[in-house]
């Protein structure tokens, strides 16, 4: 496979089942080279049985993988990236939705300078008129991270920009690249900022690519 996507998720089949479909949807023009993972942290939850049946009965480049080691995004997001068959890895929330042709573009980015870095994306707001291209590096409410000014969409650079961190609702890089969150994570939180700087650190950079 050229490309994985996986999406981690704990008790939500609906974000699983909206965010899978709109992949198949929207993107059909890559989907011949696409992976679809999803890897359940809660696979004997009320919501377990339900997403396994729609994986494996629906999706035909989909697996479902359960995961119940330990609990928490981060270590199942290194299960996505430990499981991906794809030389590219996109790593999303199992509530995210990509607009179309952002899956071609990305490939297509990939295949002609795509390097050791972490790639993120701007998060485009409901009004579905303004993006948020990262965050800053603050400290608020005991979280690390606080989202930048919202810009209008035609306002986005034209070309890919060095970030400081983003969410972690979608990230993106070549398998062999990903340097992994620490396996002793456990619960909500801590991968914003925390992973840019695990990449800063050995020299390389975040970007966010404005597609």
């Amino acid at each position: 496979m050229k490309l994985t996507i996986g999406m981690p998720t704990y008790d939500d089949y609906d974000g699983v089942f909206f965010s899978v479909q709109s992949l198949r949807m929207f993107h059909p023009e890559v989907m011949e080279d696409v992976e679809i993972l999803v890897v359940d942290n809660n696979p004997d939850g009320s919501h377990g049985q339900a997403a396994k049946n729609f994986i494996d009965g629906w999706v035909p480049n989909g697996r479902y993988i359960p995961y119940s080691e330990t609990v928490g995004a981060a270590n199942s997001k290194n299960i996505v990236f430990d499981e991906a068959s794809g030389e590219y890895v996109i790593c999303i929330d199992c509530h995210i939705l990509l607009e179309p042709g952002a899956l071609l573009k990305f490939i297509q980015f990939m295949d002609a300078e795509g390097k050791d870095n972490l790639y993120q994306g701007p998060m485009l707001l409901d009004n579905l008129s303004s993006c948020i291209t990262h965050m800053e590096p603050v400290w608020r409410g005991e979280m690390h991270g606080i989202w930048a000014e919202a810009i209008p969409s035609d306002r986005l650079p034209l070309i890919p920009v060095e970030i400081p961190q983003h969410g972690g609702g979608l990230l993106a890089c070549r398998k062999d690249s990903w340097l992994g969150f620490n396996p002793d994570f456990a619960g909500f939180g801590g991968e914003e900022g925390y992973i840019h700087q695990k990449y800063r650190q050995l020299g390389r950079t975040t970007f966010c690519l404005p597609f």
